[in-house]
């Protein structure tokens, strides 16, 4: 269990993710700080330009973001919608793939909260990716004890490979 309930979103530690050219942002895991464990709680600081995540879809798990500062763009299937500070986003499990960018001149701060599963399948529509884990705590893939990343295309029979 967590030392303490409340926690100053100012105090929340983060670490830095990037990759190439367009990925940036600043992570802070609130939920296990406040001893949440069915209930995740990420603060995302996104520099302009950027965004945290690539387009993706989860099957399993919901998400609802909160825009603390900043301004951007929410993509929604084939949708994108202008952010401000004070949006509510939904995010529901199996529906259609999302990405938050930051597409102002500051940067972005939102609140992403989901529900936790110790399984999760993971859609990346831009990529043709998928990604499964399991094993997973506290809504972090880090922590799943299997994960696979795999591109669609090449299905197998459920007896693929077994012997006769």
């Amino acid at each position: 269990m967590a030392d303490k309930c409340i926690v100053n979103i100012n105090d929340v530690p983060l670490d830095e993710r990037k990759h190439g050219n367009r990925f940036a942002a600043k992570v802070g895991r609130v939920g296990p700080i406040v001893g949440m464990t069915q209930l995740a709680c990420a603060l995302h600081v996104v520099p302009p330009g950027k965004r945290a995540y690539p387009f993706h879809a989860h099957h399993e798990n919901e998400e609802m973001f909160f825009i603390l500062s900043g301004r951007g763009e929410y993509r929604c299937g084939e949708d994108t919608f202008p952010i401000k500070p004070g949006d509510v986003i939904a995010a529901p499990a199996g529906k259609t793939a999302h990405q938050i960018v930051n597409s102002g001149a500051e940067e972005l701060r939102y609140l992403g909260i989901s529900t936790i599963g110790s399984i999760d399948l993971v859609e990346y529509p831009d990529s043709n990716k998928f990604a499964v884990a399991a094993g997973v705590k506290n809504a972090d893939f880090k922590s799943a004890t299997f994960v696979y990343v795999g591109r669609k295309g090449q299905p197998l029979d459920y007896w693929e490979g077994e012997p006769d």
